[in-house]
C-alpha cells in the first residue's frame, strides 16, 4: 500500500465505482500548477492511510469521459467515493490537513 495509482476511463468503474475500500480520486491535468502542490500530499496521504483509502489520480485531459460525467470544471478537484457515489468533494489545492479531514469525513 502507500502510492496512488493512476486510472483511465476503461479502469474507473472497477478501480473506483467497484472498490470495497473508500476511494480519493485526485482529478488534474498536466498543465496545472496546483495539481503539482497537491500531488505529494496525496502520496504522504496515501503512505499514512493506505489501510483505510485508496488514493487514484484521473489526467482529465487524457480520460474526458469520467471528466464529464462527474461534471469537474476545475482541477484540483479531490472527491471522495465510498460505495460506487462521490460523497465529498473540493476544488482547488488545498493543505494536507483540509485533505485528512475530507477523507475522514467519508470513512
Amino acid at each position: 500500500m502507500g502510492t496512488t495509482k493512476a486510472v483511465t476511463d476503461a479502469s474507473f468503474t472497477s478501480d473506483v465505482l467497484q472498490s470495497e475500500t473508500p476511494v480519493l480520486v485526485d482529478f488534474w491535468a498536466e498543465w496545472c500548477a496546483p495539481c503539482k502542490k497537491v500531488s505529494p500530499l496525496l502520496e504522504e496521504i496515501a503512505t499514512e492511510m493506505g489501510d483505510r483509502v485508496r488514493i487514484v489520480k484521473l489526467n482529465i485531459d487524457e480520460n474526458p469521459e469520467t471528466a464529464r460525467a462527474y461534471r469537474i470544471m476545475s482541477v484540483p478537484t479531490l472527491t471522495v467515493f465510498k460505495g460506487g457515489q462521490p460523497v465529498q468533494s473540493v476544488a482547488g489545492a488545498r493543505p494536507k490537513g483540509d485533505l485528512v479531514k475530507l477523507i475522514e469525513s467519508a470513512l
